[in-house]
């Protein structure tokens, strides 16, 4: 695991107030965080720290002579060049370069470890994603769930946190019914029947291709038995077939999952019927119209749990997405003892968020380890064209059918350029495109040109392995490039503490910009010049590493070759 820089600098600072505090140059006063921020220009050095502006009401002195006199009582440290007080109060710290340079070596020792952080010390957190109702292929909207769930699920992973990833499947209640009957009718169609169509059922292409081969490999079958139990059957056979399809469709994307939980078992297991019996015990469920409610100080409205018989005549079928929240809640962090479960949710479900936490209260849950991220919707591209391209459904556009345009590295990529709470645009032309304007396309050209390089110098009979002084690194375009490789680390701990996956891709574009800077200012395999090439080679190694780290946690391919 690696120790952040920005914690050792805080670190620095907390002994250079305790030491000024020892000597009388600061009054006693409880020591608050230290926080550590990087500044947005580069002659403010690496680190900087706006603490003294914090303790101007505890020392009763101006934030720039507190800054002053931490300062002069800060202890020495191996990775500290200069400090400086700067602004108003503001103590700014810059890396030691030989310090920097040093770390090359560190970098590629780690190996794949490199950029792997305890912050989660172990803590078990499942992630659940995508979830899609089972009754039809994933779309483009799950699709940038299904990229922030398993993007998200690799940056906790490494920051030492224990993951699983879970597809819940939606196969209890009205849809699967809905499905059911669609399915049949289109099935009895293919044969010839005069079959209406339900009002409320499933139109698109793909419900009438799956029927289709039903009708072919079973032939009248379903014609000849109970027409209700037809129906259940088909709807199972359908859930079945869409999800070997959804995973087949998400594996093109790489991303898998190590539990796909079905809702029945919330209802088969008695579950869902003792916690509303526990609910109305302690006073938070009313019954009205018919209905059941839960109801809740922390809610402004009561949400029903069990719709009335006279609104869905089966029992089955009554209870609520939300009365399955309740169980699902319970299922994950009591039955299954995860520390805290997070969910990704599009933005359309807000509304559900307070009632799954004022339910988690209710059954003496602390709330805060239920989390909820809500995410935008995409909008399809081409130029500046919007694009509807289903070739089958008509209303929607699959992750099939996306894959087969622009494959998953650009997909997974470019759906994480935007925070969640963003809207984004997913240009398919430039998803293809092969050019700097494409960050994709740039980042893994990064990649595939450090390659290139470490193959020419083997080439050359250069030895990859052997060691080189890294001291020589002082290069202005070397000491960057070192210096962002090290920022990888705090990168995944800023990425799994704001769960923002998004800044991988930032990141991955910074490093391969430095990268390139580097390339042109510096020649890597020089003959007349053996120990800076080795030097060089180590770098290159070390920055090959890094972004390969970076792209895959974001799940995209490090190509030696483009």
């Amino acid at each position: 695991m690696t120790d952040l820089i920005r914690d050792q600098v805080a670190a620095l600072i907390q002994e250079g107030i305790r030491a000024a505090q020892e000597r009388d140059a600061l009054p006693p006063f409880h020591l608050p965080e230290v926080t550590v921020e990087r500044p947005r220009q580069e002659e403010h050095g690496d680190y900087a720290t706006p603490i003294c502006l914090q303790l101007t009401g505890d020392a009763k002195m101006a934030p720039r002579a507190i800054a002053e006199r931490i300062v002069d009582h800060l202890p020495d440290a191996p990775f500290i060049g200069a400090v400086t007080v700067a602004g108003p109060g503001y103590i700014n710290l810059t890396l030691d370069a030989s310090w920097v340079a040093g770390q090359t070596g560190a970098i590629l020792d780690s190996g794949e470890e490199w950029g792997n952080i305890d912050l989660g010390k172990g803590e078990r957190v499942q992630v659940e994603f995508v979830s899609a109702n089972p009754t039809g292929p994933i779309t483009v909207g799950s699709t940038r769930n299904a990229v922030i769930g398993d993007a998200l699920a690799s940056v906790l992973d490494a920051a030492g946190f224990e993951v699983e990833r879970e597809y819940y499947v939606n196969d209890a209640g009205s849809q699967v019914r809905k499905f059911g009957e669609s399915l049949y009718a289109r099935y009895a169609q293919a044969l010839g029947e005069d079959e209406p169509f339900p009002e409320d059922g499933y139109h698109g292409g793909y419900v009438a291709d799956m029927a289709a081969e039903i009708a072919q490999e079973a032939g009248r079958q379903y014609l000849e038995t109970d027409r209700q139990e037809a129906i259940r059957t088909l709807g199972e056979l359908g859930i079945d077939h869409v999800l070997d399809q959804v995973r087949e469709d998400l594996a093109a994307l790489r991303v898998t999952f190590d539990t796909w939980f079905h809702e029945r078992r919330l209802y088969e297991s008695g579950l869902f019927e003792r916690l509303i019996q526990r609910l109305r015990g302690q006073g938070y469920i009313t019954e009205r119209e018919d209905a059941v409610w839960f109801t809740s100080s922390d809610l402004e409205d009561d949400a029903v749990v069990i719709r009335s018989p006279e609104v869905i005549p089966n029992p089955d079928e009554r209870p609520t997405y939300f009365g399955s929240d309740i169980a699902y809640a319970w299922n994950k962090l009591v039955e299954r003892e995860f520390d805290r479960a997070i969910y990704v949710w599009g933005a359309d479900h807000h509304g559900d968020v307070p009632r799954v936490k004022a339910a988690a209260r209710a059954l003496d849950l602390d709330p805060d380890r239920v989390e909820i991220i809500l995410y935008q919707m995409v909008n399809l591209k081409r130029g500046d064209e919007d694009v509807r391209m289903s070739k089958r459904a008509g209303e929607f556009v699959t992750l099939r059918e996306l894959i087969d345009e622009v494959g998953p590295d650009p997909i997974r990529f470019l759906l994480l350029t935007r925070t969640v709470d963003a809207t984004i645009d997913f240009d398919l032309d430039l998803a293809v495109e092969q050019s700097e304007k494409n960050p994709v396309y740039y980042v893994q050209y990064a990649h595939a040109r450090i390659s290139s390089i470490l193959r020419y110098a083997a080439e050359q009979g250069w030895d990859l392995d052997e060691p080189g002084d890294v001291l020589l690194l002082t290069h202005e375009s070397e000491q960057a490039l070192i210096r962002k490789m090290l920022e990888l680390p705090e990168v995944v701990a800023y990425a799994a503490e704001q769960r923002a996956p998004h800044r991988l891709t930032f990141y991955a574009k910074e490093l391969a910009s430095t990268f390139h800077a580097f390339y042109r200012d510096c020649r890597v395999v020089a003959e007349e010049a053996p120990g800076m090439t080795r030097a060089r080679l180590m770098l290159v190694r070390a920055a090959q590493l890094t972004l390969a780290q970076a792209l895959g946690l974001l799940g995209v391919t490090a190509p030696e070759r483009m």
